[in-house]
């Protein structure tokens, strides 16, 4: 490798681990792929539940985490992954959404679960 590749390549801001995560959003569901993970996804219409369960296993590995849960298949994105802010606005618009729930468990550092919302049957 040249010198001047090498200057370059250290000019590179290091990716994070959210930064590999591969996420589709369309109208009809939310799909989650990471090349060391299972593929994830959900139909918007069969989701059962959503949380966030935090870990304390960050700055390394990430540490806040979205699940959307139904009845056959789930999904989990981490918080700062590509596209979270728009699966986010998505989900926060579900009548009865828990905002609180939410709030508290951005300040978590903690292995802990934050039910926002469940399906009423």
């Amino acid at each position: 490798m040249r010198l001047i590749d090498k200057l370059f390549k250290r000019l590179e801001p290091k990716k994070q681990p959210e930064d590999y995560y591969d996420i589709a959003v369309t109208q009809e569901y939310i799909k989650v792929e990471h090349p060391e993970r299972k593929t994830g996804q959900i139909n918007w219409n069969d989701i059962d539940e959503i949380v966030v369960v935090t870990t304390d296993e960050g700055p390394f590995l990430p540490d806040f985490w979205l699940v959307l849960l139904g009845k056959d298949n789930s999904c989990s994105l981490p918080q700062g992954a590509p596209k979270y802010d728009e699966v986010f606005e998505i989900i926060s618009m579900y009548e009865g959404f828990n905002f609180d729930e939410y709030i508290k468990s951005v300040s978590s550092v903690e292995k802990a679960r934050f039910e926002l919302w469940k399906r009423n049957n």
